[in-house]
């Protein structure tokens, strides 16, 4: 009886492959189906928009009826407007304040934390995040009542210190300060749940490695752990990086861009060529944006790349 059974299996399976073959054509469309969907929004709400503004970018167009046809003319006017690489020049700055302080003391924070044993790791994890999910305008406007010259809290309490006050907001070189205070007490909580995470993914067995070979806690941290994050600090650099480029709101609210365009970021940059109904040249900015924000992540993705 097994005999026979094993003989007629080979023919069972063959006839229901044949089976399935046929009815394969048959059933070949649902795949195509079911990833329309993406593919008609990705090219109704993403290709189509991207290659108009590419044809927006060579012409010089103010929202009218009429638009000329100028070709580079936008792109050359930017890269000779001395304006253009004063806002970059604000936003390389403001890069600087935030980006190295904000990754090194995340980096260090997060390894404190999951060495620690607390009773509230999932309450602190909440409390750090919640001024990231704050609406950013709330927080802004709250920085320019407590930054105030006359009125602000920080002020205050630096003239009972005895110091004198500062200009926080009015002033070219602390304005970008501000700035970055607003970023760094924003965004802080976030990067220290990405280098938490990180840390977390890596096996116990490598520690276990680096405490047979004799290291200590700090140079296992450096040696051991911090390698292991590269990708998730690269991340981060790259998507903070992406985030300056496009601040608006910060130095909107905060400062306006003044004293002196000295806190003009390249996304406020922007704001005004579109708030002039510069159409044009508003397009050719974001391209030249995406090409330099480009090339900045390429270098830090090649910076942190692990060493083959």
């Amino acid at each position: 009886m097994s005999l026979l059974a094993n003989r007629a299996a080979p023919r069972q399976v063959a006839a229901l492959s044949k089976r399935r073959g046929r009815r394969g054509p048959r059933t070949g469309w649902r795949g195509p189906l079911l990833v329309a969907p993406f593919f008609v929004f990705f090219a109704a709400f993403g290709a189509y928009p991207l290659y108009y503004a590419l044809q927006l970018s060579f012409i010089d167009w103010h929202g009218g009826a009429t638009y000329r046809w100028v070709g580079l003319s936008n792109y050359t006017y930017l890269l000779t407007n001395p304006d253009f690489w004063g806002a970059l020049g604000n936003s390389a700055i403001i890069w600087l304040l935030i980006v190295p302080a904000q990754t090194i003391g995340a980096i260090v924070a997060a390894g404190a934390l999951s060495r620690a044993k607390l009773r509230f790791k999932r309450l602190l994890r909440t409390a750090v995040i919640i001024p990231y999910v704050t609406p950013l305008a709330a927080m802004a406007q709250a920085f320019v009542l407590i930054f105030d010259r006359d009125y602000g809290v920080v002020n205050h309490l630096l003239g009972m210190a005895g110091l004198p006050s500062v200009e926080w907001l009015t002033s070219t070189g602390w304005s970008k300060v501000t700035i970055a205070l607003l970023v760094l007490w924003k965004s802080s909580g976030f990067a220290l749940i990405i280098m938490l995470a990180a840390i977390q993914g890596i096996p116990g067995e490598v520690y276990e490695a680096a405490a047979l070979d004799g290291a200590g806690p700090v140079r296992t941290f450096w040696s051991v752990t911090v390698p292991l994050m590269r990708h998730a600090i690269a991340f981060f650099v790259v998507i903070s990086t992406l985030g300056i480029s496009q601040m608006f709101l910060e130095p909107y609210v905060l400062t306006g861009g003044g004293p002196y365009n000295s806190s003009t970021t390249t996304g406020l940059y922007l704001f005004q060529h579109i708030g002039a109904s510069d159409l044009g040249t508003g397009a050719a900015n974001t391209f030249l944006l995406v090409i330099m924000v480009l090339g900045l992540s390429l270098a830090a993705v090649r910076v942190f790349r692990e060493s083959k």
